[in-house]
């Protein structure tokens, strides 16, 4: 069994210690299942559908280079990690 002897720290110190570890460890655990998420693939349907927007107005935003589109034979695909890069931040 392992031990540790904690000496000459008081208990706020100790409590600050334990928390600053495990909020490092789930914050990596937090990014690698973000990462796995967004490189998911999404089919053209499904693009349009996760940004509430027309069918007609992805193939602009694609053709105007606004959107990267992958293929394989004749299906259509985006990245929904690049979908999201492609938001911006709006003023109020």
């Amino acid at each position: 069994m392992n031990t540790v002897n904690v000496q000459n720290i008081d208990i706020n110190q100790f409590k600050d210690i334990i928390v600053s570890i495990i909020k490092e460890q789930l914050d990596g655990i937090y990014e690698a299942l973000k990462k796995k998420d967004d490189e998911t693939l999404l089919t053209r349907e499904e693009t349009f559908r996760f940004l509430k927007i027309d069918s007609t107005t992805l193939w602009y935003w694609t053709k105007e280079g606004k959107l990267k589109c992958y293929g394989i034979g004749n299906k259509r695909y985006y990245k929904k990690s690049e979908v999201l890069e492609c938001l911006t931040l709006l003023k109020n």
